[in-house]
C-alpha cells in the first residue's frame, strides 16, 4: 500500500495560485429567510386610484353562440331562388297543376350513370319543344351505419339541382322547384325549360 505523498513548497504555490482562478461550481447553500420570501404569495394591491375600477379579463364578454353551419335542404334552397318563368305557370307548377310533359326517373342509379342521363334527357326535350319535365331522383335512405362522419342522404336529390345549373345544361333551364307530392315531393324535381329560338 503506498503512501500519500506531500506536496513540496513550490508545488503548494502553484497549486493555490491555481485555485485562485477557479470559481466554486457548488452550489452555495440558500438562505432559509430568502426562501420564505420567495414561497410566500405577494399580497394582492389593496386601493385603486380614485375612479378606476377593478377590472377582470372578459368580465364584459358575452358568450357566443355555437353556431351550426348546415346547408339547408335542396328544396329550401331552390324555394329561394328568384322566379325567372311566368309567375302564374309557376304558381301552378308549384301546385301540382301543370302536368309534366317528360319524366325521368334516376332513381337507383349511381352519380356517373344518372349524369349522362340528365344530360341527354334534358338536351332531348328541349329538342322537342318540350317546356315543364319531371325529374325523380328519390329522396335516399340512411344506411346502417351512418358512423362519426355524418353523410348527407340522398345524393342525387343533392347533386341534380347542380347539375342542372352547370353547362352544357344551364342554357336550357329556366327554373328549377321541388316538385309537389302528387309528383314525388322532397324526391323529384320540375324542370322548366327554355324554348329554342
Amino acid at each position: 500500500m503506498s503512501r500519500k505523498r506531500k506536496l513540496s513548497p513550490e508545488e503548494r504555490a502553484l497549486w493555490d495560485r491555481v485555485a485562485s482562478t477557479t470559481e466554486n461550481y457548488r452550489p452555495k447553500k440558500a438562505d432559509p429567510a430568502e426562501l420564505e420570501s420567495f414561497l410566500t404569495p405577494k399580497p394582492k394591491p389593496k386601493a385603486r386610484a380614485e375612479g378606476l375600477r377593478s377590472f377582470e379579463m372578459g368580465q364584459h364578454a358575452k358568450p357566443s353562440p355555437g353556431r351550426h353551419d348546415l346547408a339547408p335542404e335542396p328544396g329550401e334552397h331552390l324555394a329561394r331562388q328568384p322566379v325567372t318563368m311566368d309567375r302564374k305557370a309557376h304558381k301552378a307548377m308549384t301546385r301540382g297543376k301543370l302536368k309534366p310533359e317528360g319524366v325521368l326517373d334516376l332513381h337507383g342509379l349511381t352519380l356517373t350513370e344518372a349524369h349522362p342521363e340528365l344530360i341527354r334527357f334534358i338536351l332531348n326535350s328541349q329538342s322537342h319543344g318540350k317546356r315543364l319535365v319531371l325529374v325523380i331522383t328519390g329522396k335516399g335512405k340512411r344506411g346502417d351505419d351512418d358512423g362519426p362522419i355524418p353523410r348527407r342522404v340522398g345524393v342525387l336529390r343533392h347533386q341534380v339541382p347542380h347539375w342542372l345549373r352547370m353547362m352544357p345544361l344551364a342554357p336550357a333551364v329556366m327554373q328549377i322547384n321541388e316538385a309537389h307530392l302528387k309528383h314525388g315531393g322532397a324526391g323529384a324535381y320540375y324542370v322548366y325549360l327554355r324554348r329554342i329560338r
